[in-house]
């Protein structure tokens, strides 16, 4: 009896092999085949499912961005004060920190090894960014304008912890954040 292979599951557990390669061995640094031999699949299987390394990226982009945005929703009140929604925020970056400066050394990377131009204009990449900044948007009930601080803090911290150690407090930032934008919103 043939085996019943459910196509969109075994795609999903491919591009999260695939993750976990790009976060150990770097985006650039390996080959469609050296993919398959890292994930334990023919480049026959892999070519099947992807239809190469790129396609492999943004794929990977599109379903994270799903799954990051689900599990923040998961833990997310809507009924709290803006400082309670700050740091709701702040706790699942803390929660997931690894998880993320991986997700960004991956992402710089694969626009290591792009045209500028071409990630700029790659309309994936310009989707998963605009869903991401219209739930936050949503969720913490600000402007564009001060999402764009937020990701750049959050961005910020992520780096400086990753290349600094663990010395920068997402609760001590995110209360701060909170501080500040309480008074400048009044």
């Amino acid at each position: 009896m043939p085996k019943i292979v459910d196509h969109n599951l075994y795609r999903q557990e491919l591009l999260s092999k695939c993750f976990d390669l790009f976060a150990s061995k770097g985006y650039g640094s390996v080959t469609m085949r050296e993919i398959a031999q890292g994930i334990g699949v023919s480049t026959g299987t892999l070519y099947h499912y992807f239809s190469g390394k790129e396609a492999i990226f943004l794929q990977l982009v599109e379903e994270q961005t799903k799954q990051d945005i689900s599990n923040f929703l998961a833990t997310a009140d809507r009924n709290q004060p803006l400082s309670g929604r700050i740091e709701t925020l702040f706790n699942f970056i803390a929660k997931n920190e690894d998880y993320f400066q991986q997700q960004i050394l991956i992402w710089v990377d694969f626009c290591r090894h792009q045209d500028n131009q071409e990630v700029l204009n790659n309309e994936k990449l310009k989707q998963a960014d605009e869903e991401i900044r219209q739930v936050l948007t949503d969720y913490l009930q600000v402007d564009e304008l001060i999402i764009e601080l937020i990701f750049s803090l959050i961005y910020g911290i992520l780096m400086a912890r990753l290349f600094e150690g663990k010395t920068i407090s997402y609760t001590n930032q995110g209360n701060l954040l909170a501080k500040m934008l309480t008074v400048y919103l009044q």
